[in-house]
């Protein structure tokens, strides 16, 4: 058991995982600090390990058949706490950002309470729909055209932030369609077990 344990939420690609909400403090710290005139290289550095860390913890974990429950959970975890840091950073800078900030935590918050809401009526956790997929690469696309060109013109800025969040609506109401489906088949199906 104790085995089982450790490999469910202790194996490499989780420690990666883990290791990339470290980096989430270590960005924000480094972007506050550049603000202030420090060096702003490092604010790229930690993105770029992060993101290379995203990228072979996945590799690691199927190529060595390392992928776990709590893994396919950790890993969307890290995502988002990684992209909602740098919107946040980027919120001080630009004044639309903050929009985009309220709309991300209202976006985030159905998802946790639904994805909990499904979970706990029965249904397993699944990764990130392919809408969900283009949604993650996209914002981290833009939102780090804006970090590696800090002294980007305002308009271009505001059509990105815009674009960015039209993105993010459109995959929320997917989002919406697709657990409205899933609810209604596991509550249609709790009628026909208590007819039967």
């Amino acid at each position: 058991m104790e085995k089982s344990f450790w490999r469910e939420y202790f194996s490499i690609p989780n420690l990666m995982g883990y290791f990339r909400i470290f980096l989430v403090a270590v960005y924000m710290v480094l972007f506050y600090r550049s603000l202030n005139g420090a060096p702003y290289w490092p604010v790229i550095a930690t993105i770029v390990i992060s993101g290379l860390t995203d990228f072979f913890d996945g590799k690691i974990a199927r190529k060595f058949n390392m992928v776990t429950e709590w893994g396919k959970v950790l890993d969307p975890i890290a995502d988002k706490i990684t992209l909602g840091a740098i919107i946040l950073s980027l919120s001080f800078k630009y004044t639309i950002v903050i929009a985009m900030v309220a709309f991300y935590v209202v976006k985030e918050g159905f998802m946790g309470i639904v994805g909990l809401y499904s979970i706990k009526k029965g249904h397993k956790v699944e990764g990130a729909m392919w809408y969900g997929k283009v949604c993650t690469f996209s914002s981290y696309v833009i939102l780090i055209a804006l970090l590696l060109f800090p002294d980007m013109p305002e308009k271009w800025v505001d059509i990105l932030i815009l674009l960015n969040m039209a993105i993010m609506f459109c995959t929320l109401m997917c989002y919406v369609v697709y657990y409205g489906k899933i609810l209604k088949t596991g509550t249609e199906t709790e009628r026909d077990e208590k007819a039967s």
